[in-house]
Protein backbone atom coordinates (compact mmCIF):
# COMPACT_ATOMS: atom_id res chain seq x y z
CA UNK A 1 0.00 0.00 0.00
CA UNK A 2 1.45 3.25 -1.01
CA UNK A 3 0.01 5.90 1.25
CA UNK A 4 0.38 9.53 0.10
CA UNK A 5 -1.34 12.65 -1.00
CA UNK A 6 -4.06 14.14 1.06
CA UNK A 7 -5.14 12.18 4.37
CA UNK A 8 -8.37 13.81 7.11
CA UNK A 9 -7.93 12.99 10.48
CA UNK A 10 -11.86 12.59 10.54
CA UNK A 11 -13.43 14.40 13.98
CA UNK A 12 -16.41 12.13 15.90
CA UNK A 13 -19.49 13.67 15.84
CA UNK A 14 -21.73 13.38 19.07
CA UNK A 15 -25.30 14.70 20.10
CA UNK A 16 -27.01 14.42 23.12
CA UNK A 17 -23.70 12.62 24.54
CA UNK A 18 -23.80 9.38 22.15
CA UNK A 19 -22.31 9.44 18.94
CA UNK A 20 -23.69 10.47 15.39
CA UNK A 21 -23.21 7.64 13.65
CA UNK A 22 -25.63 9.24 10.63
CA UNK A 23 -24.12 12.43 10.67
CA UNK A 24 -20.59 10.53 10.47
CA UNK A 25 -21.73 8.65 7.39
CA UNK A 26 -22.53 12.54 6.19
CA UNK A 27 -19.03 13.27 7.18
CA UNK A 28 -17.41 10.59 5.26
CA UNK A 29 -19.39 10.69 2.15
CA UNK A 30 -18.00 14.21 1.92
CA UNK A 31 -14.38 13.48 1.82
CA UNK A 32 -14.61 10.79 -0.14
CA UNK A 33 -16.58 13.02 -2.73
CA UNK A 34 -13.71 15.70 -2.72
CA UNK A 35 -11.28 13.03 -3.89
CA UNK A 36 -9.70 12.68 -0.83
CA UNK A 37 -6.44 10.36 -0.76
CA UNK A 38 -7.08 8.00 1.76
CA UNK A 39 -8.73 8.55 5.50
CA UNK A 40 -7.55 8.58 9.08
CA UNK A 41 -10.21 7.49 11.60
CA UNK A 42 -9.72 7.62 15.24
CA UNK A 43 -6.84 9.38 15.84
CA UNK A 44 -6.79 12.45 18.54
CA UNK A 45 -9.01 15.00 15.74
CA UNK A 46 -11.75 12.26 16.37
CA UNK A 47 -11.38 12.17 20.87
CA UNK A 48 -10.28 8.62 20.81
CA UNK A 49 -9.55 8.96 24.69
CA UNK A 50 -12.81 9.60 25.33
CA UNK A 51 -14.51 6.79 22.81
CA UNK A 52 -16.29 3.73 23.86
CA UNK A 53 -14.81 0.57 22.34
CA UNK A 54 -17.68 -0.62 20.49
CA UNK A 55 -17.79 3.36 19.04
CA UNK A 56 -14.33 2.94 17.73
CA UNK A 57 -15.16 -0.43 16.21
CA UNK A 58 -19.00 0.80 14.78
CA UNK A 59 -17.05 4.37 13.05
CA UNK A 60 -14.30 2.33 11.68
CA UNK A 61 -16.64 -0.13 10.13
CA UNK A 62 -18.62 2.91 8.88
CA UNK A 63 -15.04 4.05 7.16
CA UNK A 64 -14.68 0.83 5.29
CA UNK A 65 -18.13 0.40 4.33
CA UNK A 66 -18.29 4.00 2.74
CA UNK A 67 -14.56 4.01 1.88
CA UNK A 68 -14.01 0.36 0.12
CA UNK A 69 -11.54 1.81 -2.86
CA UNK A 70 -8.59 3.77 -0.97
CA UNK A 71 -6.31 3.36 2.08
CA UNK A 72 -7.86 3.73 5.92
CA UNK A 73 -5.39 3.90 8.54
CA UNK A 74 -7.13 3.66 12.03
CA UNK A 75 -5.66 5.30 15.00
CA UNK A 76 -4.90 2.94 17.53
CA UNK A 77 -1.94 4.06 19.59
CA UNK A 78 -1.43 4.13 23.48
CA UNK A 79 1.34 4.36 25.91
CA UNK A 80 0.76 0.85 26.98
CA UNK A 81 2.27 -1.83 24.13
CA UNK A 82 -0.23 -4.50 25.47
CA UNK A 83 -2.93 -2.04 24.76
CA UNK A 84 -1.66 -1.04 21.85
CA UNK A 85 -2.18 -4.73 20.94
CA UNK A 86 -5.62 -5.59 21.88
CA UNK A 87 -6.66 -1.85 20.40
CA UNK A 88 -5.10 -3.33 16.90
CA UNK A 89 -7.27 -7.07 18.03
CA UNK A 90 -10.02 -5.19 18.06
CA UNK A 91 -10.17 -3.46 15.31
CA UNK A 92 -8.83 -5.54 12.96
CA UNK A 93 -11.97 -7.02 11.69
CA UNK A 94 -13.28 -4.26 10.41
CA UNK A 95 -10.50 -4.19 7.30
CA UNK A 96 -8.32 -0.74 8.13
CA UNK A 97 -5.55 -1.24 6.01
CA UNK A 98 -2.56 0.48 8.22
CA UNK A 99 -2.61 2.13 11.91
CA UNK A 100 -1.89 5.01 13.05
CA UNK A 101 0.64 4.67 15.90
CA UNK A 102 1.35 7.34 18.33
CA UNK A 103 4.93 7.86 20.16
CA UNK A 104 4.03 6.99 24.38
CA UNK A 105 2.71 9.84 26.00
CA UNK A 106 3.14 10.40 29.18
CA UNK A 107 5.57 7.79 29.76
CA UNK A 108 8.54 10.15 28.14
CA UNK A 109 10.42 6.95 27.06
CA UNK A 110 13.93 7.05 26.01
CA UNK A 111 14.81 7.06 22.37
CA UNK A 112 15.71 3.48 22.13
CA UNK A 113 12.41 2.94 24.41
CA UNK A 114 10.52 4.68 21.26
CA UNK A 115 12.28 2.09 18.70
CA UNK A 116 11.71 -0.69 20.90
CA UNK A 117 7.87 0.02 21.26
CA UNK A 118 7.74 0.13 17.67
CA UNK A 119 9.30 -2.90 17.14
CA UNK A 120 6.55 -4.89 19.40
CA UNK A 121 4.18 -3.25 17.68
CA UNK A 122 5.17 -4.09 14.10
CA UNK A 123 5.72 -7.51 15.00
CA UNK A 124 2.09 -8.05 16.35
CA UNK A 125 0.45 -7.23 13.20
CA UNK A 126 1.19 -7.94 8.96
CA UNK A 127 -0.93 -4.72 8.72
CA UNK A 128 1.52 -1.25 8.27
CA UNK A 129 2.70 1.33 10.94
CA UNK A 130 2.45 4.87 10.47
CA UNK A 131 4.73 6.35 13.48
CA UNK A 132 2.96 9.41 14.81
CA UNK A 133 5.69 12.20 16.48
CA UNK A 134 3.54 14.67 18.55
CA UNK A 135 5.93 16.22 21.14
CA UNK A 136 3.13 18.79 21.74
CA UNK A 137 0.91 15.97 22.95
CA UNK A 138 3.01 13.37 23.95
CA UNK A 139 5.57 15.32 25.64
CA UNK A 140 8.67 13.30 24.06
CA UNK A 141 10.10 14.01 20.54
CA UNK A 142 11.14 11.29 18.22
CA UNK A 143 14.31 12.38 17.05
CA UNK A 144 15.29 12.42 13.07
CA UNK A 145 17.91 9.95 13.59
CA UNK A 146 14.97 7.08 15.63
CA UNK A 147 12.52 7.66 12.90
CA UNK A 148 15.05 6.55 10.10
CA UNK A 149 15.84 3.62 12.52
CA UNK A 150 11.94 3.04 13.34
CA UNK A 151 11.58 3.42 9.19
CA UNK A 152 14.01 0.38 9.05
CA UNK A 153 11.26 -2.20 11.39
CA UNK A 154 9.88 -4.47 8.83
CA UNK A 155 6.09 -3.16 8.41
CA UNK A 156 6.93 0.37 9.87
CA UNK A 157 5.85 2.50 6.37
CA UNK A 158 5.19 6.11 6.95
CA UNK A 159 5.81 8.54 9.73
CA UNK A 160 3.09 11.26 10.71
CA UNK A 161 5.47 14.45 11.40
CA UNK A 162 3.67 17.28 13.78
CA UNK A 163 7.08 18.17 15.30
CA UNK A 164 6.87 21.61 14.11
CA UNK A 165 10.65 21.25 13.32
CA UNK A 166 11.26 21.63 9.58
CA UNK A 167 15.21 20.75 9.88
CA UNK A 168 14.37 17.56 11.73
CA UNK A 169 11.73 16.95 8.95
CA UNK A 170 14.32 17.65 5.92
CA UNK A 171 16.88 15.27 7.68
CA UNK A 172 14.31 12.18 7.69
CA UNK A 173 12.78 12.63 4.02
CA UNK A 174 17.04 12.40 3.04
CA UNK A 175 17.58 9.76 5.25
CA UNK A 176 14.49 7.39 4.97
CA UNK A 177 15.02 4.05 3.60
CA UNK A 178 13.47 3.68 0.04
CA UNK A 179 9.55 3.38 0.48
CA UNK A 180 8.98 4.89 3.39
CA UNK A 181 6.78 7.90 3.65
CA UNK A 182 6.94 11.40 5.24
CA UNK A 183 2.92 12.67 6.17
CA UNK A 184 3.12 16.12 7.59
CA UNK A 185 1.40 16.16 10.63
CA UNK A 186 0.79 20.33 10.44
CA UNK A 187 -1.69 21.68 8.11
CA UNK A 188 0.69 24.59 7.47
CA UNK A 189 3.87 22.90 6.79
CA UNK A 190 2.48 20.93 4.32
CA UNK A 191 3.86 22.86 1.52
CA UNK A 192 7.26 23.15 2.55
CA UNK A 193 7.24 19.73 3.82
CA UNK A 194 6.08 18.24 0.47
CA UNK A 195 8.17 20.81 -1.10
CA UNK A 196 11.45 19.07 -0.02
CA UNK A 197 10.49 15.47 -1.08
CA UNK A 198 7.87 14.50 1.88
CA UNK A 199 4.45 12.42 0.28
CA UNK A 200 1.50 14.31 1.61
CA UNK A 201 -0.80 15.80 4.69
CA UNK A 202 -2.69 13.76 7.72
CA UNK A 203 -4.77 17.24 8.07
CA UNK A 204 -7.22 18.62 10.26
CA UNK A 205 -7.99 21.33 7.81
CA UNK A 206 -9.24 18.83 5.67
CA UNK A 207 -12.68 18.27 7.65
CA UNK A 208 -13.76 21.61 6.78
CA UNK A 209 -12.17 22.49 2.90
CA UNK A 210 -11.52 18.54 1.69
CA UNK A 211 -11.71 20.29 -2.20
CA UNK A 212 -9.06 22.62 -1.64
CA UNK A 213 -6.93 20.79 0.96
CA UNK A 214 -6.82 17.80 -2.15
CA UNK A 215 -6.15 20.44 -4.75
CA UNK A 216 -3.24 21.75 -2.74
CA UNK A 217 -1.50 18.67 -2.32
CA UNK A 218 -2.58 17.77 -5.57
CA UNK A 219 -0.43 20.65 -7.14
CA UNK A 220 2.36 19.69 -5.60
CA UNK A 221 2.90 16.18 -6.63
CA UNK A 222 2.24 17.71 -10.51
CA UNK A 223 5.47 20.04 -9.28
CA UNK A 224 2.68 23.25 -10.10
CA UNK A 225 4.45 25.32 -7.20
CA UNK A 226 2.77 28.23 -8.74
CA UNK A 227 -0.84 27.29 -8.30
CA UNK A 228 0.44 25.40 -4.60
CA UNK A 229 1.42 28.66 -3.39
CA UNK A 230 -1.91 30.06 -4.48
CA UNK A 231 -3.74 27.29 -2.82
CA UNK A 232 -1.79 27.68 0.51
CA UNK A 233 -1.87 31.42 1.28
CA UNK A 234 -5.82 31.04 0.62
CA UNK A 235 -5.51 28.27 2.79
CA UNK A 236 -3.38 29.93 5.77
CA UNK A 237 -6.70 31.36 8.00
CA UNK A 238 -8.00 28.19 8.10
CA UNK A 239 -4.65 26.18 9.06
CA UNK A 240 -4.81 29.21 11.85
CA UNK A 241 -8.56 28.98 12.77
CA UNK A 242 -7.84 25.90 13.29
CA UNK A 243 -5.78 25.33 16.77
CA UNK A 244 -7.02 28.69 17.89
CA UNK A 245 -8.37 25.94 20.43
CA UNK A 246 -7.52 22.38 21.04
CA UNK A 247 -7.83 20.08 18.36
CA UNK A 248 -10.42 19.18 17.35
CA UNK A 249 -12.43 21.99 18.79
CA UNK A 250 -12.50 24.24 15.89
CA UNK A 251 -13.04 22.07 13.51
CA UNK A 252 -16.64 20.66 14.72
CA UNK A 253 -17.23 24.85 15.32
CA UNK A 254 -16.25 24.78 11.25
CA UNK A 255 -18.17 21.65 10.25
CA UNK A 256 -21.29 22.80 13.28
CA UNK A 257 -21.27 25.68 10.84
CA UNK A 258 -21.60 24.37 7.71
CA UNK A 259 -24.63 21.96 9.49
CA UNK A 260 -22.80 18.73 9.27
CA UNK A 261 -22.72 18.39 12.70
CA UNK A 262 -23.49 19.32 16.16
CA UNK A 263 -20.31 21.14 17.87
CA UNK A 264 -20.91 18.99 20.95
CA UNK A 265 -17.38 17.73 22.73
CA UNK A 266 -16.75 15.16 25.03
CA UNK A 267 -14.66 16.03 28.53
CA UNK A 268 -12.30 17.21 29.23
CA UNK A 269 -12.75 19.09 25.95
CA UNK A 270 -15.56 21.39 25.93
CA UNK A 271 -17.43 23.64 22.85
CA UNK A 272 -15.68 26.62 20.81
CA UNK A 273 -15.94 29.67 22.30
CA UNK A 274 -17.81 32.40 20.55
CA UNK A 275 -14.67 34.10 18.59
CA UNK A 276 -13.72 30.57 17.32
CA UNK A 277 -16.94 29.93 15.60
CA UNK A 278 -16.83 33.59 14.46
CA UNK A 279 -12.96 32.55 13.16
CA UNK A 280 -13.87 29.44 11.53
CA UNK A 281 -17.22 31.09 9.95
CA UNK A 282 -14.98 33.66 8.10
CA UNK A 283 -12.50 31.53 6.66
CA UNK A 284 -15.59 29.46 5.58
CA UNK A 285 -17.26 32.28 3.58
CA UNK A 286 -13.78 33.27 2.02
CA UNK A 287 -13.07 30.03 0.84
CA UNK A 288 -16.59 29.54 -0.37
CA UNK A 289 -16.93 26.22 1.30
Amino acid sequence: MELKGCGTALATPFRNGKVDFEAYRTLVKRQVEAGIHFLVPLGSTAETPCLENDEKCELLRITRELCPDRPIVAGVGTNSPAATIRNIRMLEPSGPDAWLVVVPYYNKPTQQGIYEYFSAIAASTDKGIVAYNVPGRTGTNMTAETTIRVAKIPGVIAVKEASGNLEQIRQIVEGRPEGFKVLSGNDDQTFPIMAFGGDGIISVASNIAPVQMVELVESLQAGDIEKARLVDARLAPLYEACFVESNPIPAKAGLSSLGLCTPEMRLPLTEAVSSTFDAMNRVIVDLGI
